[in-house]
């Protein structure tokens, strides 16, 4: 069962989960989607198991600086996914994908109940 996280390395969240992921031992691999890119399949498989609204990061200074007329135009799964691989950093981080499975943010209490630790 591979797990993947997806993020930016210079992100304090996606620190923290690369944090705890080590400390317990979780192998894992990282995508940095700033450097590496980020593709519609994986965004597409993401937005079946979370809601674009909850992967798009509408608190981030990405999301701040867009013009009213782009924020208003993202409404749906398909509008949000276009809009994130325009600016993969509008993305909310990290992103965990393990088991077929996302899940978005990090604290340790849902790493916890994802691992069962």
């Amino acid at each position: 069962m591979a797990t993947i996280l997806y993020g930016i390395p210079n992100c304090d969240t996606v620190k923290k989960a690369r944090t705890w992921l080590e400390r317990n031992g979780i192998a894992y691999s990282f995508h940095d989607f700033k450097k590496a890119g980020i593709d519609r399949a994986v965004i597409e498989g993401w937005l079946t198991d979370v809601a674009w609204d909850v992967l798009v990061n509408r608190k981030g200074t990405t999301w701040r600086g867009l013009s009213d007329e782009r924020k208003t135009a993202v409404k749906d799964g398909a509008s949000a996914a276009d809009l994130m691989l325009e600016s993969p950093s509008v993305i909310k981080r990290p992103v965990l994908s393990i088991g077929g499975h996302t899940h978005v943010g990090f604290s340790d209490e849902l790493y916890q109940q994802i691992f069962k630790k």
